[in-house]
């Protein structure tokens, strides 16, 4: 539940960043691999090219964020369980 948690502000913070600095890698280079033109079409008032940008990058670094998150969390659990044993 937590690693939910942590991709979702992971997202919103990203997305956010992506929409004022949308050349930020990889979500462009997605973009410009589909072969979708850029359109300055307004969605909300920004163009729908920097959204789903803005929503690449959320995603890829959400993912990333959420897999370190829960690689340490384990660790973390390991660390304690491993702990009582080894002072017995």
């Amino acid at each position: 539940m937590r690693g939910a948690l942590v991709f979702l502000a992971v997202f919103i913070v990203v997305a956010l960043i992506s929409i004022a600095v949308p050349t930020i890698p990889p979500g462009l280079q997605i973009y410009e691999a589909l072969n979708v033109p850029l359109t300055q079409y307004p969605v909300g008032g920004i163009p729908a090219s920097t959204l789903i940008i803005a929503v690449f990058n959320g995603v890829i670094y959400g993912v990333i964020a959420w897999i370190i998150y829960s690689i340490a969390e384990r660790a973390m659990k390991k660390e304690k369980t491993e702990a009582p044993a080894s002072t017995q």
